[in-house]
């Protein structure tokens, strides 16, 4: 197991390897945790879903290894002023997820499909809001610039790597959904707060790293 400071991009490819690209982009796999869910909310996301993509941007910098996120437009109908990787729907143009992730990624922050070096597949995860969404992990060179889509994202930041991957920066955090609570993983990184299915996302990609 390598020291979180030491892990490199040929680490994350090797600890991907073994991942693959979802046949079935609808073929979901409820996060773990699930069970503490309110029964309404697991029942919400084994409904008709919707397939998606999103891009877990990894950018190498001198300084090592951090992970790109978005903060979402207030404007938007879904997901609205939230924490979120670049991606969306699929559309029928989209040769597959990958693709998706890919192009939305380009829609949103400006990163072009050639700047991004695909080295790994998580789970289909559900959301409550009709989605199963496929995080594709992608290096990104630290020098390459970002084109921001104000009307879908209002800012991006990173977060290092060596703080997503230690256990002592997991916030569990009390939830409430239609009258209901349960628990749930936060992270909080210089004033901002990732949660919901991207800080699920994130536990996924840290355990694989971690060889959990």
């Amino acid at each position: 197991m390598a020291v979180f400071e030491d892990i490199t991009a040929a680490h994350l490819r090797e600890q991907l390897a073994s991942t693959r690209k979802p046949l079935n982009p609808l073929d979901v796999v409820t996060p773990r945790g699930a069970y503490s869910w309110p029964e309404g909310m697991l029942d919400k996301v084994a409904a008709t879903l919707k397939p998606a993509g999103v891009l877990i941007p990894v950018r190498s910098h001198t300084s090592g290894l951090s992970v790109l996120l978005t903060q979402r437009s207030a404007e938007l109908k879904h997901h609205a002023g939230q924490v979120s990787f670049p991606g969306g729907r699929m559309e029928q143009s989209d040769t597959d997820i990958e693709a998706t992730a890919l192009r939305e990624t380009r829609e949103e922050i400006g990163i072009a499909e050639e700047q991004v070096s695909i080295i790994g597949y998580l789970e289909t995860m559900p959301t409550v809001t009709g989605y199963a969404v496929t995080p594709v992990v992608g290096l990104v060179d630290g020098a390459v610039e970002l084109t921001l889509d104000t009307t879908e994202v209002e800012y991006s930041f990173e977060v290092p790597l060596d703080f997503l991957m230690n256990a002592d920066n997991q916030r569990m955090v009390e939830r409430h959904w239609q009258g209901l609570s349960f628990s749930m993983v936060e992270f909080h990184y210089e004033g901002q707060r990732i949660w919901g299915v991207t800080a699920q996302m994130i536990l996924r990609f840290v355990n694989i790293i971690k060889n959990n």
